[in-house]
């Protein structure tokens, strides 16, 4: 859309300047143009109407609307829903709006009732369930106690992984679900993906200027939005601007013969200047495997050094590159799929694609490389990449290691995973490129990334249940050093599982140590296949269950790392059992105080 010198107050000159000026910025770089030049008028906020100083322009007074409060709710559990809606809140605020931020299960659900304006922001765990602190309000939503709530306004914004089946479900619960109570919609969901910033920075700045159009109000969304996201970035180290961390050492845990392979791998933090947590979470930006690369590209009918574009913005890269650091190759998704049938042109793919059922399966355990050579594609075109693939996500490993113990540097304890799948061998992406690629010496891209719902607790006489199995007792070695660090001795309980005892006790000296010397004060271990009858973590906490129960109702909190489809559950289960067993209460009321422990950050996992 170009200016028209006709209907504008520019002379013609000024016209073709701005013109070439836009038809050469991205839409982020309008938004902040659009901002800038209006902020520049220096308007003086009042309510939530912002007035401008020439008085030769006044606002209506008639055109003013009453403020409405905002009700700000986030389901998170690994902190990226929590973050978006803390940065949110702190632009309606500056804004000046009446906002109040809370975790959806320090909201009362009989509340409901009285909101005016409700804004979610929430991600989805697994197979489409809500995360922990989500539960108690998805499900009240879905209940027959939940209200009308005809005149209440809405917005959600559903963060999810689009290589899962049930993508963004529980934000689309609660959109669903809210326009189906009778509150009107504000702004239309956006489901984003596991690279959100950019989407979900578009949700907030909409979201406020649709906001901005009740009240009359001429607020910056759109700039506010996106500076506060950049000036967040710039703050730390990010995806966008990450440390390049000089690898130290990286050590096989495993003993010979182990059906395992888990790396450790320690990282230098000279000049990184941030402190982190137990708890917290090293983010890797990985890179795909240079032969899986060339075996695509020897498909595809490019040359490695062509040029293709690699987002809307018109950034480019070649070939290669691209598919080695920016693109993910080695997952298909459903919307991979479907945007296929256009840029492929292959007429057996486009016939295939609409059988629900055969989609669902055809993208379990296959990559990019297979829907190439089972669908050769006769029309894609170098600048098709970007429309057909999402970019590559980053790795999060929870941090071994602890700050106060040893500053410059961090620790990941990383199990490699290799599998067969359909008639090819496979591997994780980011995993073998540490274990077969990376060497002392080298360097990673990083950053740090806090984890508010996996906090352990600030006095030293409140007493720790940690939980791990394999690579799930990461953080637990972290907190560990920690008390070692503080000289912080006793109320410390580790349960630890793995296959076997001489080839896959991971940290088995320290955790040795750390018993010996008071810091560790309970240790059960269970090694699955040393015994005929396989044991694991959940056996030993059911033969410890009457100590369990007794360091609960001390003030125990309990902490879960590990596997989330089979042993978290199975661990919350044995919970429940351990409860109802040694408390005599049903199995509704065992629930029901897990769910208590949980509001209470008693109760906390950091599952995946």
């Amino acid at each position: 859309m170009n200016l028209d010198v006709t209907n504008s107050p520019f002379n013609e000159q000024q016209a073709e300047q701005i013109n070439n000026l836009l038809s050469s910025l991205t839409p982020s770089q309008k938004i902040w143009l659009s901002g800038y030049i209006s902020a520049s008028i220096e308007p003086i906020v009042s309510g939530n109407v912002i007035q401008a100083t020439e008085q030769a322009n006044p606002i209506n007074e008639d055109l003013k609307v009453q403020k409405r409060q905002i009700t700000l709710l986030y389901g998170s559990e690994t902190g990226n829903a929590q973050g978006l809606a803390e940065l949110f809140h702190s632009r309606l605020v500056e804004l000046n709006f009446d906002v109040t931020l809370k975790a959806m299960d320090a909201f009362k659900p009989k509340k409901l009732k009285d909101v005016e304006d409700l804004f979610i922001i929430t991600s989805t765990q697994g197979e489409g369930d809500p995360p922990d602190n989500a539960i108690e309000l998805h499900e009240y939503i879905h209940s027959r106690k939940a209200p009308n709530l005809e005149g209440k306004r809405f917005a959600v914004l559903a963060l999810g992984d689009e290589s899962y089946e049930y993508f963004c479900q529980t934000g689309r619960d609660f959109d669903e679900k809210l326009s189906e109570l009778g509150a009107e919609r504000l702004y239309d969901r956006i489901d984003c993906d596991v690279d959100y910033e950019e989407n979900a920075e578009k949700w907030m700045a909409n979201v406020i200027s649709a906001l901005n159009e009740q009240t009359s109000s001429t607020a910056q969304s759109e700039v506010l939005v996106s500076e506060g996201i950049q000036a967040e970035q710039k703050q730390h180290y990010s995806r966008s601007n990450p440390y390049q961390a000089e690898v130290l050492e990286n050590i096989n845990l495993n003993g010979r013969g182990s059906n395992k392979e888990t790396r450790h791998i320690e990282l230098s933090l000279e000049g990184f200047n941030e402190k982190f947590e137990p708890g917290d979470c090293l983010v890797v930006a990985p890179q795909n495997d240079p032969k899986l690369v060339d075996e695509l590209i020897q498909l595809l009918p490019f040359e490695e050094e062509t040029v293709i574009q690699v987002n809307e913005s018109g950034d480019t890269l070649s070939l290669q590159q691209s598919l080695s650091e920016y693109f993910e190759i080695t997952k298909l998704t459903k919307s991979l799929l479907e945007s296929s049938i256009q840029l492929f042109g292959n007429k057996s793919l486009s016939e295939k694609v609409n059988d629900v059922a055969w989609q669902k399966e055809y993208i379990v355990g296959r990559d990019l490389i297979d829907l190439v050579k089972d669908f050769p594609p006769t029309q894609l075109k170098p600048n098709h990449f970007y429309q057909l693939l999402r970019k590559l996500p980053a790795r999060e490993y929870s941090i071994s290691s602890s700050y106060a113990l040893e500053p410059d540097e961090v620790h990941i304890t990383v199990g490699a995973v290799r599998y067969e799948s359909h008639g090819r061998k496979r591997s994780g992406v980011c995993s073998i490129q540490l274990a077969e690629r990376v060497e002392p010496g080298d360097f990673l891209p990083i950053y740090i990334k806090s984890n508010p719902n996996f906090k352990f607790p600030k006095s030293n006489e409140t007493p720790v249940i940690m939980i791990g199995p394999g690579t799930g007792v990461a953080p637990f070695r972290a907190y560990l050093q920690e008390r070692e660090a503080l000289k912080i001795k006793g109320n410390t309980w580790l349960f630890f599982g793995e296959q076997h005892f001489t080839t896959d006790f991971l940290y088995q000296t320290e955790w040795q140590n750390w018993h010996k010397d008071g810091y560790l004060e309970k240790l059960n271990v269970a090694f699955s296949r040393d015994t005929d009858q396989k044991i694991y973590v959940q056996h030993q906490m059911l033969q410890e269950s009457k100590e369990l129960n007794e360091w609960i109702e001390k003030g125990a909190h309990i902490y879960v790392c590990g596997d989330e489809k089979h042993m978290a559950k199975d661990v919350h289960r044995t919970l429940l059992t351990i409860l109802q067993k040694e408390r005599n209460v049903s199995e509704e009321e065992a629930e029901l105080y897990l769910r208590q422990l949980k509001r209470d950050k008693r109760y906390q996992r950091d599952v995946y």
